[in-house]
């Protein structure tokens, strides 16, 4: 296999294995699944394949678990919630099943829902399959292999976010998604609800984040009109990009917390990731995309192109910004609590109290008008 951009990069598998793919590997301690009770109950659904399954585990994610089947040449994707979990709303894999389902045909972007399961008996969880799609996700850092110029990351960058106007466009009623959700009063229900969440989830040891809660109320904007699909996820590390040409995606992922509600809500959660050259070091220090390197998109950009494409205008910035930012804070928040209750003993999710730090003196800045872009 060869990779290949419009520049011919021509990688070799060996690049591709080692650096670009998402690969799936051991599970880690505490997250097994039953094996037996898995082959037995699925056997109706893959037939004879399910006496060579194989599950390893993808590493990325601190939500919902992902794991990869295979049999053979034939692969597919596990979802289930964490283990610990009693937040069933944020780990709701029949609602996450159903979005899948109704996009396809509509959205070319989703992996096939395969099969969903809500016996208990078998993992102690609801669970589903879908499709593995095999591409280019793109993480923290830009893989060196690529060797992207700042035109090529430029490209790729607009054309992420364009999928995402293109979710936005998806008609409700085709989709058999217009009684989805309840987009009417979503951004006060929005902004109630991660309120409650953070207050739920706080720790000794976190930020008060009090003033940020007070300014979201204080400052939050009229409804855009427009009711979208949205995925309320959407960064990079959630995209697959093709083998064949890595400015075209062709898959997303981690469809856990997609609604029906305002798009401008759902860019707001994705800038929440976006940092950019001119950021102060500490919020940069912390980034989850490379969004800062040289061609890259700035903020302003991103909500211009959005504009365009969307016909929406985003007129109150700084409130979409710091809700992103919030959201994103409550939800490392939420993370942690699992990991200082001892729910979860993944030390990556011991640095996540810092990180709502720096999401909280990054919001302080904008509520200040010292950042405005």
């Amino acid at each position: 296999m060869k990779l290949r951009t419009k520049e011919g990069l021509g990688l070799t598998d060996s690049a591709v294995n080692e650096e670009l793919v998402d690969r799936a590997g051991s599970i880690r301690t505490g997250e097994e699944l039953d094996l037996d009770a898995l082959r037995q109950y699925l056997e109706p659904v893959l037939g004879a394949k399910v006496a060579q399954l194989e599950v390893k585990q993808f590493p990325g994610g601190f939500s919902n678990l992902t794991y990869l089947l295979s049999s053979g040449d034939e692969r597919w994707v596990l979802r289930r919630p964490p283990f610990g979990s009693k937040v069933k709303s944020a780990h709701d894999m029949s609602r996450e099943f159903k979005i899948l389902s109704a996009l396809q045909g509509v959205f070319p972007y989703g992996p096939k829902p395969v099969h969903f399961c809500d016996d208990p008996n078998v993992l102690g969880c609801d669970f589903y399959l879908m499709s593995y799609i095999e591409g280019l996700v793109i993480r923290r850092e830009y893989p060196a292999a690529l060797n992207f110029s700042p035109d090529q990351i430029r490209e790729q960058l607009f054309n992420f976010f364009d999928v995402l106007s293109e979710l936005h466009s998806v008609d409700l009623i085709e989709a058999g998604l217009d009684t989805f959700g309840r987009p009417v009063g979503y951004v006060q229900r929005q902004v109630d609800g991660w309120c409650k969440r953070w207050v739920d989830a706080v720790t000794p040891d976190t930020v008060n984040c009090d003033s940020t809660m007070q300014w979201l109320q204080d400052n939050m904007p009229s409804e855009s009109g427009k009711a979208s699909v949205i995925h309320n996820d959407y960064k990079t590390d959630n995209v697959i990009f093709s083998l064949e040409n890595p400015m075209q995606v062709i898959g997303i992922l981690d469809w856990e917390m997609a609604t029906v509600g305002d798009p401008l809500m759902d860019l707001g959660c994705t800038l929440g990731y976006w940092t950019q050259m001119d950021d102060p070091e500490f919020f940069r220090q912390y980034r989850t995309m490379p969004s800062d390197v040289p061609g890259a998109p700035t903020r302003a950009e991103i909500v211009n192109r959005f504009q365009e494409k969307t016909g929406i205008a985003v007129d109150n910035f700084a409130f979409y910004f710091v809700f992103g930012l919030f959201r994103l804070g409550v939800i490392g928040q939420q993370i942690y609590y699992r990991f200082y209750h001892g729910h979860t003993k993944d030390q990556r999710f011991a640095m996540m109290v810092k990180k709502t730090d720096v999401l909280q003196r990054m919001s302080e800045m904008i509520m200040r008008g010292e950042i405005t872009s």
